[in-house]
């Protein structure tokens, strides 16, 4: 992982006092709200529905333990226990003190952390596949080009003021983990026929109030113009992107409006002043940050363990946690384990202090003190020896870490919700909770397969529901909480990418959402050809037999 350097730590400790001192000002007076509202959100500092919410960076989901530790020391000291990880790979605090938020940075600073850039109309913390360096389908480990453009972002004084925010999201592999194509600017990396890192670079995908697949602009690009080229697509949006209508303000807008293909051009026309110019990244400059990401001191070991396949004939449960939660490694006799943190019962995405503290210690016992977050909210052990996956196995029981639930029904990628968010619509947090309880017999959602289910809010969609095979949105109506569900929404497809969702039709209130899952699943398993997973068979069968189903029993009272 990356170390900070002398002047890295400088920055950071300044920027603390700095902030320090405006609240100070802040709590004696000297600064109205006003003044101080871009000041706190320059350090991840938001206002939310009962207290200030605190959003810490987590650079393309990467922890030390160390770092994981402090996370659970602000937890405790500061917040009420626990924090809740987002789908940016960020942690986040919901019940912080103003007061307190100085000394937060303080404690997050002695170890190489920080806030800054978590909000505003700036550039967002990038995002890389939770399994970068291991995954035996990886063309390029896609960490030291993430941490290039960490740095480069970093305070950046041209795109500090953006027409609206900016996430980019980077990946090296053939499965795409990083949802790359719903990003304002996202980063395929690959070798060409040379062996010669090249990418692909896509802009315009995203999200939210109009959700839209990014497009490609720019095939085969060297590595060495990496930066160049996103500067250039960044000047480009800087100069034509709206800043009239902050919902019309985001790239994906401007390039669907000129057509990809005229976006492309004007960025190259730009690029023609940047190219070979002083952000050209060199060996050299490569060199010194992918040291950080060496392989660690990997044992010399077999393919296999006799006690893991012992353990594996004997016990069906850790034989089930292993095909659901253990995915393969490049390096023989070793394993990557994902912690699920969705449980039936708890927020999707929250871990408690005493749970991050114990996650420390796994790292440092099992997997070279290294935690990854992904952007489906779960906690990776990236390297852990077959031979200790039982153990692992036991000690992440005992954390009510070990739900056997990766990539099934019952793994929800959820927002905070109306629990938290000012600016939600609906509560998130209770519909995901009421769908695991329905859910909560794990044979059954075990033989339905692979199925995503995701929930937002509000039409911000942090919740990403529009990739979701199952889509659940929060809405208003007339003061009520009332959900929207899409179906076939998928983050990738292989050849044929990401795919959005399409709505049933009207919206169903808080209390019809177990059923109307539970018809959708119905559904689905009454006309699934063996094996197939529910996207398969929602591509067969479309959406009208589910539609059907769903709405049989009721009145569309609610568009």
């Amino acid at each position: 992982m990356y170390q900070y350097d002398q002047i890295d730590q400088k920055i950071v400790d300044e920027r603390v006092a700095q902030y320090s001192d405006q609240v100070r000002r802040r709590l004696s007076g000297e600064l109205s709200e006003e003044e101080f509202r871009p000041l706190r959100l320059q350090n991840g500092l938001y206002m939310q529905r009962h207290a200030y919410m605190h959003r810490i960076a987590i650079p393309y989901g990467n922890l030390r333990s160390d770092q994981m530790r402090m996370l659970g020391t602000i937890a405790r000291e500061h917040d009420r226990g626990y924090g809740h990880f987002s789908t940016r790979t960020n942690i986040q605090f919901n019940w912080i003190k103003l007061e307190e938020t100085p000394e937060i940075l303080r404690k997050l600073a002695s170890v190489q952390m920080h806030g800054i850039q978590t909000s505003g109309n700036c550039i967002r913390n990038i995002t890389a596949d939770q399994f970068a360096g291991v995954a035996p389908d990886e063309f390029v480990d896609p960490r030291p080009w993430a941490e290039i453009l960490r740095q480069w972002s970093t305070f950046h004084p041209e795109f500090a003021w953006l027409p609206r925010k900016f996430k980019i999201a980077i990946n090296g592999s053939v499965e795409d983990r990083a949802a790359v194509q719903v990003h304002d600017l996202g980063v395929y990396l690959k070798k060409n026929a040379a062996g010669e890192v090249v990418a692909s670079i896509l802009a315009g995908g995203g999200l939210g109030r109009t959700p839209i697949v990014g497009a490609i602009i720019k095939e085969d690009l060297p590595w060495q113009h990496l930066l160049t080229y996103c500067e250039a697509v960044l000047r480009v949006y800087n100069r034509y992107g709206r800043r009239d209508n902050m919902y019309k303000a985001r790239i994906k807008i401007l390039v669907k409006a000129l057509s990809p293909a005229k976006f492309a051009q004007q960025v190259e026309e730009e690029w023609v002043h940047l190219k070979d110019g002083p952000s050209t990244l060199t060996q050299e400059e490569l060199d010194r940050v992918s040291q950080f990401f060496a392989p660690p001191a990997y044992e010399k070991l077999p393919d296999t363990d006799a006690s893991y396949e012992k353990h594996l004939i004997e016990s069906k449960a850790f034989a089930r946690w292993i095909e659901r939660n253990v995915r393969p490694h490049k390096v023989p006799g070793y394993a990557s384990v994902t912690l699920s943190l969705k449980p039936t019962g708890i927020a999707p995405g929250d871990a408690t202090d005493t749970q991050m503290e114990a996650v420390a210690d796994l790292a440092d016992e099992f997997s070279f003190g290294e935690i990854r977050v992904s952007h489906e909210q779960n906690l990776i052990l990236a390297n852990v020896k077959k031979r200790d996956l039982y153990t692992v196995w036991e000690r992440a029981k005992a954390l009510g870490f070990a739900t056997s639930n990766i990539g099934l029904l019952t793994d929800i990628i959820a927002c905070p919700g109306g629990d938290f968010c000012s600016l939600a619509n609906a509560k998130s947090i209770p519909i995901a909770q009421a769908i695991q309880e329905r859910f909560s017999d794990l044979d059954y959602v075990y033989d339905l397969g692979d199925l995503t289910l995701n929930i937002s809010g509000c039409i911000n969609a942090c919740g990403h529901h529009h990739i979701g095979n199952i889509g659940v949105l929060g809405v208003d109506k007339d003061g009520s909480e009332w959900y929207q569900v899409t179906l076939g929404g998928e983050q990738s497809s292989g050849a044929t990418g990401a795919h959005l969702g399409r709505v049933i039709g009207p919206s169903f209130s808080a209390e019809e959402m177990p059923d109307v899952v539970s018809q959708v699943i119905d559904t689905f398993v009454e006309n699934r050809i063996e094996g197939e997973r529910f996207i398969e068979t929602y591509g067969r069968i479309g959406i009208a037999p589910f539609k059907e189903r769903v709405y049989a029993s009721r009145q569309p009272a609610h568009a």
